[in-house]
């Protein structure tokens, strides 16, 4: 193993209230600003500013190599306009070292790549690099998708946008029996393709602090160990970035663990690069095909869309917002439409999951719902109110 590709997802998304109508106006009528302001506040002090000091000062301390990727989302930028411009300055101060890359996405987190036309997804990625260069001044050159949800057509889409690589999940029925530690190629396109090792990547992000793991605990030796036994060019560790604090609390350890990593990784003779760096470093070994009915994402099991559209109320939910796009889009209204961007963002779908398991577990942890059904009742009560509200605007009654 030559190096190693380091990515965090940051995100927090704009949580609906428990819909009930009454004289509230605007995006605040929709969405609840008392638990969204206190979540963020909660996350920021537990991760953002503890894990973004903790980069700051390991790239300090290894004099710039030790470096990362992240795709910080438009909504959770949006919150940090809002209630934490120290969270927003730590951010910048990141993009100033040269040693961490902020890559795009779509600005909402949304499942806009999943419509059948992709205007709305093209104008979301176009408006998260719009943000990403007015908040932190750097232009993204690789593409991130919500989830990373990925077909051949989203390669497509984001190579004829002008990046140069794209993120996705390194499940095995898109390798066919090869290793996801290598750069490879999307089909009939020129943009790369860099794969996430699941494996390895989970062994940081779930299992860390689980005393049940057979390899409990974890230390960055024995991962370092692992990682260096690998015998690709590029080890792509993808993760949320609420591992560090939320998911994993300071108490398990895990700020130790990421202040001791970069030095047991030189001490194997790897490094850590950026995902430019990785692309410009190594040459694609082959192609990855995925058909558009066939979409993989890194989310739950299955790897597909399930985790957003495996129940007939994610999918009525879904479709109704479809309907309603060009109808909002009419209004002109930048509040209405802002809504209903909002209401895009995948948490919403994923909150109304019905799988059990260690699935379901995982999708209850997120949501401030006491079950998916009522989840997907309140979404549709808040969509139909809004709905009401864009036809009454397009009536000239509002």
């Amino acid at each position: 193993m030559n190096s190693i590709c380091l990515f965090f997802e940051v995100h927090q998304p704009y949580r609906l209230r428990w819909f009930w109508p009454d004289e509230k106006q605007g995006f605040e009528r929709y969405f609840d600003e008392k638990v969204n302001r206190e979540i963020f506040c909660k996350v920021a002090k537990k991760c953002y500013l503890p894990a973004n000091q903790t980069l700051l000062e390991l790239i300090d301390r290894t004099e710039g190599d030790f470096r990362a990727s992240m795709s910080v989302t438009g909504t959770l930028l949006e919150q940090c306009s809002q209630w934490g411009e120290d969270v927003l300055d730590s951010f910048r101060d990141l993009a100033q070292t040269g040693s961490v890359e902020f890559l795009d996405e779509t600005c909402y987190h949304s499942l806009a790549s999943l419509f059948e036309s992709k205007e709305e997804f093209i104008d979301q990625v176009r408006e998260h690099k719009d943000l990403i260069s007015g908040l932190l001044g750097v232009t993204p050159r690789v593409f991130r998708n919500t989830e990373m949800l990925y077909n051949n057509s989203i390669a497509d889409i984001a190579n004829a946008m002008g990046y140069k690589a794209i993120l996705t999940e390194g499940i095995e029925r898109i390798l066919e029996g090869r290793s996801p530690d290598h750069v490879y190629r999307a089909k009939d396109s020129d943009i790369a393709v860099l794969l996430r090792n699941y494996k390895l990547s989970d062994d940081i992000g779930y299992r860390f602090s689980s005393r049940w793991w057979e390899e409990y605990p974890l230390t960055a030796t024995k991962w370092a160990d692992w990682a260096s036994r690998n015998p690709g060019e590029t080890l792509n560790i993808f993760m949320d970035y609420e591992t560090f604090g939320e998911h994993q609390w300071e108490e398990t350890g895990i700020f130790d663990f990421l202040r001791a990593l970069p030095g047991e990784v030189k001490d194997r003779g790897m490094r850590f690069l950026t995902a430019s760096q990785t692309i410009g470093t190594y040459s694609p070994v082959g192609e990855i095909d995925v058909g558009d009915f066939s979409t993989i994402s890194w989310a739950d099991i299955e790897r597909d869309t399930s985790a957003w559209l495996g129940n007939d109320m994610q999918r009525r939910c879904l479709e109704e917002m479809k309907i309603l796009e060009g109808y909002v889009k009419r209004t002109k209204d930048s509040e209405l439409l802002r809504i209903w961007k909002h209401m895009l963002t995948s948490d919403h779908y994923y909150y109304m999951s019905t799988k059990w398991l260690g699935d379901g577990d995982v999708h209850s942890y997120f949501s401030i719902h006491s079950s998916p059904y009522d989840a997907a009742v309140n979404f549709m009560a808040a969509l139909n109110d809004f709905k009401a509200r864009v036809f009454r605007k397009l009536a000239g009654t509002e």
